[in-house]
């Protein structure tokens, strides 16, 4: 199968699992916004532990994927630009169907409140958006979760479109693991740093 159009979007079954931290993010113009300040506000309060990596990682068929017309030249007018991942970002209408049928193959009988539509390599970091190898089903719960990671995208788009660290770095650290990448770059010193943002750009 080449690739398929589908983009993770804040469903509102993921605001369910997040512990009761998103509450006043209902106005739907925000959710983008409060997802990744909600994801950092986890990441402030609990510091990552040291988990079993082999059993948070995704599976070895989803390798990740980039957009090839995306480059460290061209940031400032793509990933960096203001509504970018909105504007590439399929319809729930695509998404839920290749999420029910993962979750079918994967997790029968799971509940979609349990798990994220995740794209590995996020498009706001050059992530394909139309490619089945950069998508996988993230646990929502337990350590090392999908708001963790959620963090570290946000964190590491900001440190990109800053030049403090290139594309093609940020992309390949979460491409072999995302929660090393989490060690290193989703620092308390980074994630205060990028805390209380005001600019509502998405992460993934």
């Amino acid at each position: 199968m080449i690739a398929i159009g589908f983009w993770y979007r804040p469903f509102d079954d993921k605001r369910a699992g997040r512990r009761g931290e998103v509450s006043a993010c209902s106005v739907a113009a925000t959710h983008d916004f409060c997802d990744a300040v909600a994801g950092l506000s986890t990441a402030l309060r609990n510091p990552f532990l040291r988990v079993d990596r082999t059993s948070i990682l995704p599976p070895r068929d989803t390798p990740g994927a980039v957009d090839p017309s995306i480059t460290q030249a061209n940031i400032g007018t793509t990933i960096c630009r203001p509504g970018y991942a909105r504007s590439v970002r399929p319809s729930f209408a695509v998404t839920a169907p290749v999420k029910r049928r993962l979750m079918d193959a994967q997790h029968p009988g799971g509940s979609f409140a349990d798990y994220e539509l995740d794209h590995l390599i996020p498009i706001s970091l050059g992530g394909a958006a139309l490619d089945l190898r950069d998508l996988w089903l993230q646990p929502r719960r337990g350590q090392a979760n999908a708001a963790d990671k959620n963090a570290l995208a946000y964190v590491l788009w900001r440190l990109v479109c800053e030049r403090r660290v290139p594309l093609r770095t940020a992309q390949q650290a979460i491409r072999r693991d995302w929660t090393k990448a989490y060690d290193t770059y989703a620092t308390p010193e980074n994630v205060a740093r990028y805390h209380f943002a005001h600019r509502q750009e998405e992460r993934d």
